[in-house]
């Protein structure tokens, strides 16, 4: 899954401290200097919990999605507790920020 037409979703998880700061920070500057067209949002936690209609944007259209946020277990369960349908299927890829060192989260979302 590791081309341009790939949409990421970077999660900067602004209200939790579970993500290895250098981990978050690595990742978003290495997007930046990628030239890569990515969507960051605050908190995908907090969007839940407020029922955040851009979850259900976030994830639409034909593209395949990468998503750099928390656990993948977590990331789905998000999205169902918000009503969003969480695609089946491998359209949409979760790395763990977490538990995943920066370098491979950049592989796996930019490199061709």
């Amino acid at each position: 899954m590791s081309d341009s037409s790939n949409r990421i979703l970077y999660c900067r998880c602004a209200f939790s401290q579970v993500v290895p700061a250098k981990t978050k920070e690595e990742v978003l500057e290495r997007l930046c200097s990628s030239g890569r067209d990515f969507e960051c949002v605050s908190d995908l936690c907090e969007m839940s919990a407020r029922r955040d209609d851009r979850l259900g944007e976030l994830l639409e259209g034909d593209e395949n999605v990468k998503i750099a946020a928390c656990h993948p277990r977590a990331v789905k369960w998000l999205f169902h507790q918000a009503g969003i349908p969480f695609p089946d299927g491998g359209s949409v890829e979760v790395l763990n920020m977490r538990e995943d060192t920066a370098e491979t989260i950049v592989k796996a979302l930019i490199d061709e």
